[in-house]
């Protein structure tokens, strides 16, 4: 286990956002909030879960202030805020992981919430992306319930576009 892999691993997690954006980005405002009956709701309430949990954690592992959130529903197009959100977080991220040396993945450097002092960045940093791996797929099936063109985010798809 070392930091080049994490950082590899990264990079196809945000190429994976990315694809899901472009999805999001042409919806009407009325499906982007339309209720999903399944997990956080509407792929917006996902969206904003998604980024939320990332820029928690990451923010945890560097010792910083999480964004303030954005509310869980609105009633206007918000989705240039939420694309704001979610590319400073991934640029924290980027930061965060371009610093990352081999010992550090073995440290707690966590100290609060209580309940998450005794875990290990490797563990962090394999939650976050498994964590959006899970809302992508979520977000996937609504998105292609709506008529959308959607493609598989398997990892290995990216490893042979990526050698």
């Amino acid at each position: 286990m070392n930091a080049e892999a994490f950082r590899h691993f990264y990079y196809y997690h945000f190429a994976e956002n990315r694809k899901v954006w472009k999805h999001v980005a042409s919806l009407t405002f009325e499906q982007f909030t339309q209720k999903v009956d399944y997990s956080r709701g509407s792929i917006r309430e996902q969206l904003v879960h998604l980024i939320d949990a990332e820029d928690v954690w990451i923010s945890e592992l560097r010792g910083a202030q999480p964004s303030e959130p954005l509310p869980e529903t609105t009633d206007i197009d918000d989705r240039d805020a939420i694309r704001a959100l979610w590319d400073s977080v991934e640029q924290n991220t980027r930061a965060y992981l371009a610093n990352v040396q081999d010992g550090q993945l073995f440290s707690k450097p966590i100290v609060d919430p209580d309940e998450d002092k005794d875990l290990i960045v490797w563990q962090v940093l394999l939650h976050i992306v498994n964590h959006a791996t899970d809302h992508r797929a979520q977000l996937l099936r609504a998105l292609h319930d709506l008529g959308v063109d959607t493609k598989y985010q398997d990892y290995i798809f990216y490893v042979y576009e990526h050698p």
